[in-house]
């Protein structure tokens, strides 16, 4: 019985993921920052261990017992307005949980065969005039996002050098109905306004939060899995067919569209509001051509399962 090391692992994928592999016979040990109500485990195939990036401190039992790491860590970047601060936090949120698994890896006698650790297509900025599909193979644009997941995927690169396997998962729009947002496209949708933000033109590369967490699992078991992967459906939709399709389900035919302007985005968001108005068309051809197969290739199939009549 493998035992998998997460690192954020009580947040949206992290949690997801959990089960997965619970439900896999895995046994999972869950990185936090400090202990007490909430850390007590509801399997006994779970325990959860302290570390703290910020003191460059973690459970060397936790490491040394370690088949595998799942490195998940970092501040949302969607949480709150991307003040000078926040922009810091969530970089070195980053930067120095990387930095503390090398440091760990290189000085803990462990057994770890592989790190999979998460990235975002952030990576890649705004689609360009050709409209054509980001690759894993394109360079990252100089934007504060880009920056972030360049940063991000750097950081952890070091362990290559200790030959251990390393596979980055960057990962689209995940769709699920605990969070994120999904979450934050249904709460106009409970009082009849689809809102479609900007021109509602811009492409949304997303991922039902199932296969997000198959694709991290496949990671770990699937040794000829190396290097970068997006994990995004193989079929993106724009902004509006997707609060539609969203109003559909979620009301039938007693919704009102309403398009928000990209001007009001700016003012409530900020910077962030490039995020949510800006297009990004990325391929997942990459990980489909190694034989994985997606439970949720549309965003009608997806919306099926997430959204209940």
């Amino acid at each position: 019985m493998a035992t998998v090391l997460i690192t954020g692992g009580t947040g949206l994928i992290g949690t997801a993921l959990t089960k997965l592999l619970l439900q896999k016979n895995y046994e999972v040990a869950i990185l936090t920052r400090s202990l007490g109500v909430g850390h007590q485990a509801s399997d006994i195939k779970i325990r959860y261990a302290l570390w703290s990036p910020e003191n460059q401190t973690i459970d060397r039992n936790a490491l040394q017992e370690a088949d595998y790491i799942v490195h998940l860590a970092g501040a949302g970047v969607a949480d709150k307005r991307w003040t000078a601060k926040r922009k810091k936090e969530i970089i070195e949120s980053r930067a120095k949980s990387s930095e503390l698994i090398i440091k760990s890896l290189k000085e803990i006698p462990n057994k770890v065969k592989a790190v999979v650790s998460a990235s975002a297509i952030g990576w890649y900025g705004a689609d360009g005039p050709s409209k054509k599909k980001f690759t894993e193979t394109d360079k990252s644009c100089n934007d504060f996002f880009c920056k972030t997941c360049r940063l991000w995927e750097e950081s952890i690169d070091p362990v290559t050098e200790m030959n251990i396997r390393l596979v980055k998962i960057r990962a689209g729009i995940v769709l699920s109905r605990e969070g994120g947002a999904l979450k934050e496209l249904m709460k106009p949708l409970r009082s009849g306004i689809a809102a479609i933000l900007g021109s509602g033109k811009q492409v949304v590369s997303w991922v039902h939060i199932d296969d997000a967490c198959r694709m991290f699992a496949e990671a770990i078991e699937n040794d000829k899995l190396h290097g970068i992967y997006n994990a995004v459906a193989p079929k993106p939709v724009c902004n509006k067919d997707l609060v539609l399709a969203l109003a559909k389900k979620m009301r039938r035919k007693f919704y009102i569209p309403v398009y928000v302007p990209s001007l009001a985005l700016k003012l409530m968001l900020g910077e962030m509001s490039m995020e949510v108005l800006k297009s990004a068309t990325v391929s997942a051809g990459k990980i489909c051509s190694t034989g994985f197969q997606f439970l949720y290739p549309s965003i009608e199939s997806a919306l099926n399962e997430l959204v209940n009549n």
